[in-house]
């Protein structure tokens, strides 16, 4: 059986802390103002990186059980997991300092590699 424990472990992490941060951030939703409003940036930011982090751990769980253990697959194990960890914080960075949105390419790079290694391996 295929299996990669560190990306099965990171995925729940990950899940574990989308939930963690959603319920943190659902505390404040009701505000209309929170983060500067339903469609302010900062708002934006904050919920796509909760709902990254549980994405992004949901397919690290996914490569885990699914992808067989080879050579190329330790590449694109630790890929899956740079992206899970990069995207959400890189969301959140964001909302609290628009500037950080140029760091956007580590993730994004890091998921799509991910992806071609896994569709190679």
């Amino acid at each position: 059986m295929p299996f990669h424990p560190l990306n099965y472990y990171a995925g729940w992490s990950l899940i574990l802390a989308g939930f963690v941060s959603g319920a943190g951030i659902g505390l404040f939703f009701h505000r209309d103002d929170f983060l500067g409003g339903y469609t302010s940036l900062r708002r934006r930011m904050a919920r796509l990186g909760h709902i990254a982090l549980v994405a992004l751990g949901a397919l690290n769980i996914l490569f885990a059980v699914t992808v067989p253990v080879s050579s190329m697959a330790g590449l694109s194990s630790i890929c899956w997991i740079v992206g899970g960890i990069t995207m959400p914080a890189i969301c959140f960075l964001t909302a609290w300092k628009k500037s950080f949105r140029h760091a956007f390419f580590v993730p994004v790079m890091s998921l799509i590699v991910a992806v071609i290694l896994t569709l190679l391996g």
